[in-house]
């Protein structure tokens, strides 16, 4: 069993024998692992060496006090969830405890039901509080990230386009000083286009963690937009002599999603196809239905992908950094993108891979279908979407 899946404990300090034994048995029926201590300095070491997820205090007790205790137990964890019981229950008392920073007030006498009620509600709340704090660090740990990456990846172009200028300033006048030029003004170009993919991406990884990625869910012809990448990437494949090919059934190929989100998918998977792909090879788009969803293969006679690398492919920023892998300009960010494109469509991406053989990224999207027809249904138009997705 896990830590994270690990019965919370809690700690019960009360001088009261009988009011310990009941505690502990309320405890031990609803699952939770309970100890029990008669005094507050026993139950203090305790605490700190266990550190519970719940502790329940009498307020009045010999040596150590409950209101002590409260303020200690604070100092050793914050987020230990602390019930303070008594038989002296008053408004004041009620006050200064909860501003000592218990959660909740139980007078005694109480009833099982009421134990066990604010015992839940105390967990309940401390669970919260944990997972905010988890969110709130990996979203602390991604800015970090986001910023170092950001700073690395806006320097090696910009670095690289001041060279390039710096060089075409100090050409010599020549004769073959124009070609040369073009050379260094075509460079500086490729640099400013890497550049603007770079924040094209980081749009779209903002719209995503804002959950503002997809706003629209329209009819969409599948094939209609893939048939239009292709033809947008075949000079660029015919410069990488790889060709590519579509296997797409005749008709149109309808999804229920948002066509510049559905756009920018298969843009990220067709151009990887191409990229990391072999001289001579091919990279091959096909697709089927079945059970009311669209299935779409981009398949590519490239390199392949390591099996240690797989779990992290759509992890945002994370690259591929094997020594045989083929240097490409990117970002990181296209696979994430994508993955989470597919995930808000209600769908599912995977990847079967083979080093030196090529990958297949599979697509599974619902296909469209109108009110009351049933699932897989085809129609005959398709409408636009207004979104920009990217």
């Amino acid at each position: 069993m896990s830590e994270a899946d690990a019965p919370e404990g809690v700690a019960v300090i009360d001088d009261d024998y009988a009011m310990r034994l009941s505690c502990g048995k309320i405890l031990a029926k609803m699952g939770l692992p309970a100890e029990t201590f008669e005094d507050g300095a026993r139950g203090l070491a305790a605490v700190a060496a266990a550190k519970p997820a719940m502790v329940i205090v009498d307020l009045k007790m010999p040596g150590v006090s409950g209101m002590e205790v409260i303020s200690r137990v604070h100092e050793i964890d914050p987020q230990i969830v602390i019930v303070v019981i008594t038989g002296y229950a008053t408004i004041d008392t009620a006050v200064q405890a909860m501003k000592c920073g218990a959660y909740d007030f139980l007078p005694k006498p109480f009833s099982p039901d009421e134990l066990r009620l604010i015992v839940n509600r105390g967990l309940e709340r401390r669970r919260l509080a944990l997972e905010s704090q988890r969110h709130e660090f990996e979203q602390t740990m991604l800015k970090r990230r986001f910023v170092t990456f950001v700073s690395h990846q806006l320097r090696t172009p910009l670095v690289a386009i001041h060279q390039y200028l710096d060089v075409l300033r100090q050409l010599d006048q020549t004769a073959d000083d124009p070609v040369r030029r073009q050379e260094w003004l075509d460079r500086c170009l490729t640099r400013i286009e890497e550049l603007q993919n770079l924040i094209a991406d980081w749009l779209t990884l903002a719209r995503v963690e804002g959950g503002t990625l997809i706003r629209e869910r329209v009819k969409v012809d599948l094939k209609q937009i893939i048939s239009e990448i292709l033809k947008t990437y075949q000079e660029t494949a015919a410069a990488e002599t790889v060709s590519l090919e579509a296997h797409l059934p005749d008709g149109r190929l309808f999804v229920s999603g948002d066509r510049n989100c559905v756009s920018v998918l298969f843009d990220n998977l067709i151009t990887n196809a191409i990229k990391y792909n072999k001289p001579g090879g091919n990279a091959t788009v096909s697709s089927s239905c079945s059970h009311g969803e669209v299935v779409i293969a981009v398949a590519d006679t490239g390199i392949g992908i390591p099996e240690k690398y797989r779990p992290f492919l759509f992890e945002e920023f994370f690259r591929v950094k094997d020594q045989g892998a083929k240097k490409a300009a990117g970002t990181g960010l296209g696979l994430h993108i994508s993955k989470r494109i597919v995930s808000e469509m209600g769908g599912t991406i995977e990847v079967a891979s083979e080093v030196g053989a090529g990958s297949t990224f599979t697509v599974r999207l619902p296909a469209w279908r109108e009110s009351g027809q049933a699932d897989g249904s085809q129609n005959d138009t398709a409408q636009e979407a207004a979104t920009d997705c990217r």
